[in-house]
């Protein structure tokens, strides 16, 4: 199959690349940075050097193509001029474009859980929106929103916390079981719905694990040395207040503390909860454990 990758070599679009290569599929990388041909050539992929806010080049790589995989890249949270609503928009409106005038008839989109959502979800919102936008080609497009669930790898962002106060505090997870997810569990996913015919519309949620806020202290604790890390719970205004101290967008802070919120009372995870993936995947928090003790070295 000839299948269109977006998301360059990030943490999922190199396991994804990969997996299919080996399978012997034609993949194509899309990367805004020329620095990454040269890479993406040695996996033995194409390389198509572009922006995915640019629709006439997305149409072009498109073309004739048996499947694309679609996700937004992410964004500076700290440009404070940056809407990121308004982004995700941009690249969703992209997105529907080029895949329509390139008659693409495959389509795997990277969602979110919470991705149900038209508020209340906080940076979300903008995930939801581009799986409305997608929607509109369901008639003609098999089209599949993959949402998967709360990245290990955003844990790492509590490392220089846990380095000046020994602890994580944040405004979820306490008790609560959060489901927790490895971009290699959401690459062997999204790889599977790629070279599948596919639905009209499908929803594919992806996890690894659930494991509550203490779980995670205590796995990550002893991983690092910290036997004693705690998970602390603290208000939301103590959470966006630290966000726009170290120079965060304000709008941008104030959607992710309403994300974490909506986490916490449940509302997030609604949907998931009633379409829980049959088979988690393989990575587990103990895994993930032994990345996040040599990122924390590495820093310490």
């Amino acid at each position: 199959m000839k299948i269109i990758l977006t998301g360059s070599l990030g943490h999922i679009s190199r396991p994804l690349a990969q997996q299919l290569l080996n399978e012997g599929h034609h993949i194509t990388v899309i990367s805004s940075k020329a620095n990454k041909q040269q890479e993406i050539e040695a996996l033995g992929a194409v390389a198509a050097i572009g922006s995915v806010e640019d629709p006439e080049f997305l149409t072009t790589v498109f073309a004739g193509a048996d499947a694309v995989y679609t996700m937004v890249p992410p964004n500076n949270y700290f440009d404070a001029k940056l809407d990121l609503i308004a982004y995700y928009h941009t690249i969703g409106r992209n997105y529907t474009q080029a895949i329509k005038q390139a008659g693409v008839k495959r389509v795997v989109n990277l969602s979110t859980i919470g991705g149900h959502l038209a508020s209340g979800n906080g940076i979300l919102r903008g995930a939801h929106g581009v799986e409305q936008q997608l929607n509109t080609l369901a008639a003609t497009v098999k089209l599949t929103h993959i949402r998967p669930t709360s990245f290990y790898y955003n844990l790492l962002g509590y490392i220089e916390m846990i380095k000046k106060t020994g602890m994580i505090a944040v405004n979820y997870g306490l008790d609560q079981k959060v489901p927790w997810v490895s971009p290699l569990d959401i690459a062997a996913a999204v790889a599977e719905e790629l070279v599948t015919e596919g639905e009209n519309h499908k929803i594919r949620y992806v996890a690894s694990e659930e494991r509550s806020g203490n779980d995670v202290a205590t796995i990550l604790g002893a991983a690092i040395g910290k036997p004693d890390l705690q998970w602390v719970m603290v208000s939301d205004e103590t959470v966006l207040n630290g966000l726009v101290e170290v120079g965060m967008n304000p709008t941008i802070a104030a959607g992710l503390v309403e994300m974490y919120a909506a986490l916490n009372s449940g509302l997030l995870a609604e949907d998931y909860v009633l379409n829980k993936p049959v088979v988690m995947g393989k990575v587990k928090l103990s895994d993930f454990a032994k990345e996040f003790a040599l990122a924390f070295e590495q820093k310490y």
